[in-house]
């Protein structure tokens, strides 16, 4: 590990580009990571403290991410007010950003359903263990609070009852509340502008010096990408049980092509808004590939707020717009996908036909609303399928019978919720003429760029 990490810093001092860097620690972790598992076993004694070493470099990135969250999406959202760029026409971008994130869920449920029904997932035998019945018995209990909720107590949830609290990002729907009471303080400072200039003037320059105190602590944060991506890698790809992934095989390949589709969606929305889509490929890559591997869209936003206004275009208010309600809502991933996956295999145990249309387009629709407030971090995915399932009246043991192959699944999940919440920014950029053309379509290569995130 120690001679990887030397190779990253030589890279980086050579001025190679952050992309590269990125894949390079990616591809070197699955090498390494595969390698100490051929070599010791993935429950050995070396493996297990070998990971719990590299957790310091790769956890450690991560909790650095979710430490500069909540602090970003509050002050981007706030600057976004003071710098005029969000005062005019709030409602419609933030019901255009909204709109596309659960539009988009309820096509990822309907992809997710195609696929089950396709692969035969029905039929699938799965295993339980030991770590499959504690899981079940962890799922129990999280279900117990999530039953004693109507609908409209969960919506209720999403409103900012205690924003300091929120500000710890000690919910699941903390981010929407922290953005809730972020944009009502910038239409309170709208209307102390035209009453108190002075006053609001003030104001705007702390916040402003704030915004750019907190990028700075982003810009540190992400340099250290490529080793947070070997460490994580590494730790997946040496724990990993190869024969779990072997005997679910069907259902990994079902759900990846669903996601693999659903990207595909994500091109033909942007195609169809008048960009290109190899463009957007290619300028994502670096947020997607951290994505896939962090399992973490929270930990995931400061590089794609970044990413979209500097690489695609997309103003800082959008950008921070869809970033943030990208965490919690409409995720196509696992909020989308993986829930009617699940629906759909459990249904017949139920005496459901899964292919009946009345089934289908109820599935559709609790997955779309039920995509509100699905926490950003790993796990995610289960909060959401566990809300899915109880509302259909399904067994909701199956989501603990799939823990081995988790991971695998949710590096997928993860980046197609990214994708999402950008394609998202992009395209709301592009119906309210305020994306950067110039920006999206600059194609110069990383060594002769100077935006900030190539140079990381």
């Amino acid at each position: 590990m120690a001679v990887i990490i030397l190779i990253l810093l030589y890279m980086q001092r050579k001025f190679v580009s952050f992309s590269k860097r990125v894949f390079t620690g990616l591809g070197l972790g699955i090498v390494f990571g595969l390698l100490l598992q051929f070599m010791y076993g993935s429950g050995s004694e070396v493996v297990r403290l070998s990971v719990d070493w590299f957790n310091i470099m790769g956890n450690g990135y991560i909790k650095l991410l979710q430490m500069v969250v909540m602090p970003l999406v509050f002050i981007s959202i706030l600057s976004a007010f003071t710098k005029a760029t969000l005062s005019h026409n709030i409602g419609k971008i933030g019901g255009l950003i909204i709109g596309l994130l659960v539009g988009t869920t309820a096509i990822a449920a309907a992809i997710g359903i195609g696929a089950s029904i396709a692969a035969d997932l029905q039929s699938l035998q799965l295993e339980q263990g030991a770590k499959e019945s504690a899981q079940i018995e962890k799922i129990g209990n999280t279900l117990g609070n999530l039953e004693n909720m109507s609908a409209p107590q969960k919506l209720v949830e999403l409103l900012p009852g205690n924003p300091f609290l929120d500000l710890t990002g000690a919910r699941p729907t903390s981010t929407i509340a922290v953005v809730i009471f972020s944009a009502f303080l910038g239409m309170a400072y709208i209307g102390v502008k035209r009453k108190k200039p002075d006053q609001a003037e003030l104001f705007a320059k702390i916040t402003d010096s704030l915004y750019t105190i907190i990028m700075r602590v982003v810009t540190l944060i992400l340099r250290l990408t490529p080793y947070g991506v070997l460490a994580l890698m590494t730790k997946i790809a040496a724990t990993s049980d190869l024969m779990a992934i072997w005997r679910l095989g069907k259902f990994v390949l079902a759900s990846y092509v669903a996601l693999l589709i659903m990207f595909g969606v994500h091109l033909l929305l942007i195609t169809l808004s008048g960009l290109n889509p190899v463009t957007y490929v290619k300028k994502v890559i670096p947020v997607l590939t951290f994505a896939f591997t962090s399992r973490s869209s929270a930990g995931t936003l400061p590089l794609n707020v970044q990413t979209q206004n500097k690489e695609l275009g997309v103003p800082e208010g959008i950008a921070n717009f869809a970033g943030s309600f990208g965490i919690s809502i409409g995720q196509n991933g696992c909020a989308g996908i993986y829930p009617a996956m699940l629906a759909v295999m459990v249904a017949p145990a139920a005496g459901i036909d899964p292919t009946s249309l009345s089934f289908i387009l109820t599935l559709i629709a609790v997955v779309a609303i039920s995509s509100f407030g699905v926490a950003g971090v790993g796990g995610g995915a289960t909060f959401a399928a566990l809300i899915v399932l109880s509302t259909m009246n399904l067994p909701v043991a199956l989501v603990g019978l799939l823990i081995s192959i988790e991971p695998l699944i949710d590096m997928a999940r993860t980046a197609v919720n990214v994708s999402g919440s950008m394609t998202a920014g992009l395209i709301t950029s592009k119906v309210t003429k305020q994306l950067d053309t110039s920006v999206y379509r600059n194609t110069a290569p990383a060594q002769e760029a100077v935006t900030p995130l190539q140079n990381l």
